[in-house]
């Protein structure tokens, strides 16, 4: 052991290269794990540990992430966790360590996923999570950006009944343009602009567009298109899918004949009534966003 010490003391040039050597080698190792949903460092022993993502459910609010994420939890191979960790765009200064403790633990071959929405927004977020890994696959649950900006005033008007009305929100501001893109509620809907930003740093190969009134029509056919993009067997099929007729969308069965679980009461809360004109304006408004985001991703999803 001592004649090893010297060695590398007599030759001060070695040192660092061969640091910079393992260096390299180690995140070549890191990334290729987490491609293959193994995690960052081989678990021979089979043993529960917590892993950094190997995909992230980005967004968008009000699109249908909390009933994919449900979904998914029930597939063996996958392991989710449940609360929104907003490490990408609040907590980003608490550190990788943070993030991975956040995870659930998992097996080797599992795949560990999160759910933020409001990533798919956060200017900053794509340079982030390609530094933690360029291999993460990341998946955006989109919707009729018209429906989806109601249903975001819906659940804030739920929590502060106070809040003015959607028409007054919606044009309030209109110096740059016939909405208020300014409002939050809006500007989510603008999916090409926000695509843009993760293009920079992420393939279209990297990324599933996931339809969420497909979620709602025929949940089975899209969660066959997200298992085969995660790479995990087809396990979540239409024997797990019970159709809630009050409440308008599906309801998971864990397994085939076990009593069906639905979303909570605050999915499929009632819209409220907007105006023709209004609704008119802002499918105008999202037209051409709507095109070039089909032309982007090379599916259309029939908003128009």
């Amino acid at each position: 052991m001592k004649a090893t010490r010297k060695g590398c003391e007599d030759n001060p040039q070695r040192q660092p290269r061969d640091r910079v050597n393992k260096t390299e080698d180690w995140n070549k190792l890191f990334d290729e794990q987490l491609s293959l949903g193994r995690g960052a460092i081989s678990n021979s022993s089979n043993e529960l540990v917590s892993k950094l993502p190997q995909a992230i459910i980005i967004g968008v609010k009000k699109g249908g992430t909390r009933a994919l994420l449900e979904f998914l939890r029930v597939h063996p191979e996958i392991r989710a966790v449940g609360a929104e960790p907003h490490f990408f765009d609040r907590n980003y200064d608490k550190g990788l360590d943070w993030y991975r403790e956040k995870m659930p633990k998992s097996l080797e071959g599992q795949v560990t996923m999160e759910k933020t929405p409001s990533y798919f927004v956060t200017p900053e977020a794509p340079a982030r999570v390609y530094a933690m890994s360029r291999h993460t696959k990341l998946i955006v649950v989109v919707r009729d950006p018209v429906t989806r900006a109601i249903s975001d005033y819906a659940q804030t008007l739920s929590k502060h009944p106070s809040t003015p009305s959607f028409q007054s929100l919606a044009f309030r501001n209109r110096s740059a343009g016939p909405v208020d893109t300014s409002w939050s509620a809006l500007r989510i809907g603008m999916y090409a602009q926000h695509l843009e930003a993760w293009l920079r740093f992420f393939p279209l190969a990297q990324m599933l567009f996931v339809s969420g009134e497909g979620l709602i029509r025929d949940p089975a056919e899209e969660m066959t298109r997200v298992q085969n993009f995660l790479g995990v067997q087809r396990e979540v099929t239409e024997k797990n899918f019970y159709f809630n007729q009050t409440k308008g969308f599906p309801c998971l069965r864990k397994e085939a004949g076990s009593k069906p679980h639905c979303l909570g009461k605050t999915k499929g809360r009632t819209h409220p009534e907007i105006n023709p004109r209004t609704m008119q304006m802002l499918r105008q408004f999202y037209a051409p966003h709507n095109r070039k985001f089909y032309q982007m991703t090379g599916h259309d999803f029939g908003w128009d």
